[in-house]
């Protein structure tokens, strides 16, 4: 019994010494489910050690303590839903396609990415103090403003954008409805009925969000019929 349990902890070292980077990548993925679940103050290290192919003594090696494995997780998901984002080549469509597309982008990238939006739920509770530390979030935000800031000067330089248009409020726009759909999808759905979360229900609110954005800033914009 004990021989196997020796072998077993001997794998381990093996596998953290011949793959760091995977080691990390798989507490990063168990840490960011036990976070988004219970929370910064709920999380277990010693649950999630033991979800993981490795141990409680490597997660701190690795990333320090408990807080300092909740600042990376946090960087982590917001990396995740701007870097779909940012894979967007938009630079080559007119501005207002470019608009539409950023914006279902956006849209679908929350819905794919329920983990951010826990956790930013969760970083409001603490009044941003770990989005305030990092030094890789706010390069991430604003990389999506300046995607923005690109489509609206060259919206505006053709006339087919408003004068108004600003990059920082159609970010807001988008991503409080964004948000929205998915933070409070239990609540929405217990008090008036699941059919805006069925898949035709998701595809309308899509086409709703982008005919919000497009609306408050294209020039004679005329929503198209959704069906």
């Amino acid at each position: 019994m004990g021989g196997s349990c020796d072998e077993a902890s001997q794998n381990r070292k093996t596998s953290w010494k011949k793959n760091p980077e995977a080691v990390k990548e798989n507490i990063l993925t168990i840490a960011t489910e036990e976070f988004a679940a219970q929370g910064l103050s709920g999380a277990n290290i010693n649950e999630i050690a033991k979800r993981t192919a490795t141990s409680k003594r490597m997660i701190y090696y690795y990333f320090g303590d408990k807080e300092g494995l909740y600042q990376h997780v946090l960087e982590r998901v917001y990396s995740s839903l701007r870097e779909t984002e940012q894979a967007l080549n938009v630079s080559d469509l007119e501005p207002v396609a470019a608009l539409r597309r950023l914006t279902e982008a956006t849209f679908d990238s929350h819905v794919n990415n329920p983990h951010f939006i826990r956790l930013v739920m969760i970083e409001n509770i603490h009044n941003a103090e770990y989005v305030k530390k990092s030094e890789i979030i706010p390069k991430l935000n604003k990389a999506i403003i300046e995607k923005l800031a690109d489509v609206c000067e060259r919206g505006k330089a053709s006339g087919v954008l408003r004068e108004d248009a600003d990059p920082l409020e159609l970010h807001w726009m988008t991503s409080s409805a964004s948000f929205y759909n998915v933070s409070n999808m239990a609540t929405f759905s217990t008090s008036f009925g699941n059919s805006l979360y069925t898949k035709e229900g998701q595809k309308r609110m899509r086409q709703r969000v982008v005919d919000m954005v497009l609306g408050a800033v294209v020039v004679g914009y005329q929503p198209p019929p959704v069906s």
